[in-house]
């Protein structure tokens, strides 16, 4: 990783933290989830969020808001998805929106990040 990535990252990670001990924890676990899934993930911050590429593109991110957290990927709309739990219209990008811990399992993020 690239090291002014690095303090990027954990300069946002940390102001989360300050603002949300609950939004700092759900965080954490979602990037885990998506460091667990992929090998050579990379992080960075773009957009206001924490983003995550491989081989050069832009798969997701995590976004913070006042309410929620909301997990987008990038090439949403190819994802299967028989539950309807991917919300957006766009052509490409979906998102979930994760406002608990336990929305991370029921809303299958693990799933779809893999």
């Amino acid at each position: 990783m690239n090291p002014a990535n690095g303090i990027k990252i954990d300069n946002f990670l940390h102001d989360i933290q300050s603002l949300s001990e609950e939004k700092f924890t759900l965080l954490v676990s979602i990037k885990k989830i998506f460091n667990e899934a992929h090998a050579g993930l990379v992080e960075d911050i773009k957009y206001g969020g924490l983003v995550f590429s491989l081989s050069n593109t832009l798969v997701g991110g995590i976004y913070v808001y006042e309410k929620h957290l909301s997990i987008e990927f990038s090439h949403g709309a190819e994802l299967s998805d028989l539950d309807h739990i991917l919300e957006g219209k766009g052509k490409k990008r979906r998102h979930i929106k994760i406002y608990s811990m336990s929305d991370i399992s029921e809303k299958k993020v693990g799933y779809f990040v893999r």
